[in-house]
């Protein structure tokens, strides 16, 4: 069995794989001041909750946006399993070549995206991340990683809008039933899901103009269900897209 972990700005998103099967995926908060014994008891108890024993994790494989909770984590893992974990970066072998600008600090999260995706489609695609932030990458049909698009994420814009206002409230993150919304609830909803999917809209079909190319979308993150329900085009939604493409990258990079 391997351990996969991804570390994001908000949570941590964790599975333990037997082959290809996906046994199990969990979450826990990112919290830059847990010290390494505090997440390793975290992570112990959250195996024993799935029935999975540290003598059966075999390897690790981690990614990090987040490199003070990376440290944490990797030895964290480390103390528990006494496995080294492949941790993803720019020298990391993947079969996806980076052909953009400062590729050396391409978030660890875009490069197993991309790395999965690859997996997943023949021709050129896009990848949507959408967590704090929402990013776009876009890959060619011979797995070049182009570039892309960052945007805040739906959170970010939420909070920013019942922070900087005196009279919107705060609302949960749902799918409103209209566009045209008929209360200040419904109105901001529909500004943040509905926009936020009138984006991706365009976006996408942008990108594809640059390219020249119809490209396969496919989705992953927090709230992408609620939000690529809205969207016009044809979108796939892999809620484990980046724990799999830990689970490739392991497996590139131990044989």
């Amino acid at each position: 069995m391997i351990l996969v972990l991804d570390i994001g700005n908000t949570n941590i998103t964790l599975g333990v794989y037997r082959g290809k099967d996906l046994l199990f995926v969990s979450r826990m908060a990112t919290d830059r001041m847990r010290m390494e014994d505090q997440y390793a008891i975290e992570l112990r108890e959250i195996l024993s909750l799935y029935g999975v024993s540290l003598g059966e994790i075999e390897g690790a494989a981690v990614s990090s946006v987040v490199p003070i909770v990376n440290r944490s984590v990797v030895s964290a893992v480390r103390k528990l399993t006494g496995a080294d974990p492949v941790c993803v970066g720019p020298k990391t072998k993947t079969n996806i070549k980076i052909d953009i600008k400062n590729s050396e600090i391409v978030g660890a999260d875009l490069l197993v995206g991309c790395v999965a995706a690859a997996e997943m489609f023949d021709g050129p695609c896009i990848i949507l991340d959408m967590g704090t932030a929402t990013t776009f990458v876009v890959l060619d049909e011979e797995k070049r990683m182009l570039g892309g698009a960052i945007a805040p994420g739906v959170g970010i814009s939420l909070d920013a809008l019942t922070g900087r206002t005196a009279q919107l409230p705060s609302v949960s993150l749902e799918a409103p039933e209209h566009v045209v919304g008929n209360s200040t609830t419904e109105c901001m909803r529909s500004g943040l899901i509905t926009g936020t999917a009138c984006m991706i809209d365009g976006m996408c079909s942008r990108m594809e103009q640059e390219l020249g190319k119809k490209c396969s979308v496919v989705a992953t993150g927090g709230l992408a269900k609620e939000i690529i329900q809205q969207c016009e085009r044809k979108i796939v939604l892999s809620d484990t897209l980046l724990l799999e493409g830990l689970r490739l990258i392991y497996e590139t990079n131990r044989g």
